[in-house]
């Protein structure tokens, strides 16, 4: 059946803020004028969100809940969202409330009058966020653009909407280790943007702590941008010259009669260049997992059940998250059938 209009949703353990998130979502989506469905994607959680999502769907026909085997990631939850998802236009939204809903007619809206692929949530108010926050995050997109030369929205997170061949795009890419929020601005199709405040989160807590923001820092730098390889490269070359200048300054010295001394100058010496190798090999290390983890061909995924597939009184699992081939997908531009 054809659907207009897919909400891809990704959680873990959201249990408490589930019930809230409904309440606001789905007035929206009867309003809007547009055939739907919301795909919400289980990520491996622990609590009762999956068992939340089975009793919510006897009452809400448009609701599909993709359960994935284990907890893969924010990142990888989206993308088996955007791989099951049948929408000519979709959405993605946490399901925390800090991006409002009600945003996504607006969305709809601007794609269609201006005929876009890409309509980004940009956040034109953070001051809900702390200062760190709001720091760290102007502190990544600012350097992914410098060093990436992606031309990212700065303050634009994973709440979009995309055309049916954008996401096609997307997910004919390989699937390891991308983050969506940079992959999308590199795809390079025509864009508009929406701006709105960012709220606090609703109930629950912050599924992203220091450790995945660092862990997601580190796939967008190695994963769009080959800077660290040529910053290693330079700082090999850097300390190639120093050193050869230490030892043409050492060798006149002693033709000069001086005797060499220091020895703790030159332990702090060998100790500053040791590190600097080690940090080098580390950035090299990165690059050289990624490629082992891309040759392996593990799928960033797998889903335990379908509730569509289900329905259907097909099998409904479990299955792997590859990325769709392009010509197993549609390409048509949605804007030109509305």
């Amino acid at each position: 059946m054809r659907v207009e209009l897919s909400v891809v949703v990704p959680m873990f353990n959201e249990e408490a803020v589930l019930p809230l998130f409904v309440e606001r979502l789905r007035p929206v989506l009867d309003r809007i004028g547009a055939t739907y469905e919301v795909v919400a994607v289980d990520d491996g959680s622990g609590d009762l969100t999956a068992a939340t999502l089975q009793r919510m769907k006897r009452t809400w026909p448009e609701l599909r809940v993709l359960r994935l085997r284990t907890n893969s990631g924010h990142q990888a939850a989206i993308s088996a969202g955007l791989v099951a998802a049948r929408g000519d236009w979709m959405v993605t939204i946490d399901a925390d409330l800090q991006d409002p809903p009600e945003v996504i007619a607006e969305m709809l809206d601007v794609g269609r009058r201006e005929r876009v692929d890409v309509i980004y949530g940009v956040r034109t108010d953070r001051s809900t966020d702390t200062a760190f926050k709001r720091g760290t995050a102007k502190l990544f997109y600012r350097t992914m653009r410098r060093i990436s030369g992606v031309d990212a929205p700065v303050d634009a997170g994973d709440f979009r909407m995309m055309s049916r061949a954008t996401v096609d795009a997307v997910n004919a890419l390989p699937s390891h280790g991308r983050v969506i929020r940079l992959v999308v601005p590199t795809l390079g199709f025509p864009s508009a943007s929406v701006g709105y405040r960012r709220d606090e989160r609703a109930a629950g807590s912050s599924k992203y702590p220091l450790g995945k923001m660092l862990r997601l820092t580190l796939d967008s730098i190695t994963g769009f941008s080959q800077a660290p390889l040529r910053f290693a490269t330079w700082f090999g070359l850097s300390g190639f010259v120093l050193a050869f200048a230490m030892l043409v300054l050492a060798v006149v010295r002693k033709l000069e009669g001086d005797a060499v001394s220091g020895w703790p100058s030159t332990v702090v010496i060998v100790a500053g260049f040791a590190g600097l190798q080690l940090l080098c090999l580390g950035i090299l290390g990165e690059y050289v997992g990624r490629i082992h983890a891309s040759l392996q061909g593990r799928p960033t995924y797998y889903v335990a059940y379908d509730s569509l597939i289900a329905d259907q009184g097909g099998r409904s699992g479990p299955t792997s998250g590859e990325a769709l081939l392009p010509s197993e997908t549609a390409t048509r531009h949605p804007s030109a059938e509305f």
